[in-house]
């Protein structure tokens, strides 16, 4: 879908819209950049202390309803100021972190009957849905702490705030996806393509 290169601009350009807010100016995206990466698509970012890569924020767009370039904007301001989960980015923390970018295939709702045997571990990225309220978690999660299936199934429940057996719930809706992850290997280093499936 995309290359190294490629992915490295679109990190930095998450990065330019961090800085530009510390520094109290607004972000000229050039045009160039905004046709480069003008396809829709869904898109994660995701923040990590270096160089012990703990989880410092990860927000983003499931849905390919922007713009890359847009999408890679809006994830890396709200993965860095508006995560729930964690204090705002301050500017002495920012040459301290890498950035991973994950770039998501469309997702697809997974019929209940063929559960937890359809999720693939290290390849599928799961979301839950009932009634407006929404988990997801991406395919490299649960390669990091060793789940199963059926815990990678709880874990995303446990993320949309519901009972972690909320997948096997008929009003629940449960769908998979795949990305491309992409991290930088070191803050304001080189990118490369990152692998998410189980070693």
């Amino acid at each position: 879908m995309l290359s190294s290169r490629e992915a490295e601009e679109l990190i930095k350009l998450g990065r330019k819209a961090v800085l530009s807010v510390f520094e109290g100016r607004d972000l000229e995206v050039p045009e160039d950049i905004k046709e480069k990466f003008s396809q829709k698509m869904g898109v994660f970012t995701t923040i990590l202390t270096y160089p012990h890569k703990e989880l410092r924020g990860c927000v983003g767009i499931p849905y390919p309803i922007y713009p890359l370039w847009y999408g890679v904007i809006h994830s890396s301001l709200s993965a860095s100021f508006k995560d729930p989960r964690f204090p705002p980015l301050q500017k002495e923390e920012f040459d301290s972190v890498i950035w991973e970018l994950s770039i998501l295939t469309p997702p697809e709702e997974v019929t209940k009957e063929f559960l937890p045997q359809a999720v693939e571990v290290g390849k599928d990225g799961l979301m839950v849905e009932r009634e407006g309220i929404r988990g997801l978690l991406l395919p490299q999660v649960p390669v990091r702490y060793g789940w199963s299936a059926e815990e990678f199934l709880e874990h995303t429940c446990l993320k949309a705030g519901l009972s972690k057996d909320c997948w096997k719930d008929p009003k629940v809706k449960v769908y998979k996806f795949r990305s491309e992850v992409f991290e930088e290997e070191s803050p304001w280093g080189k990118v490369h393509k990152a692998e998410t499936s189980c070693p």
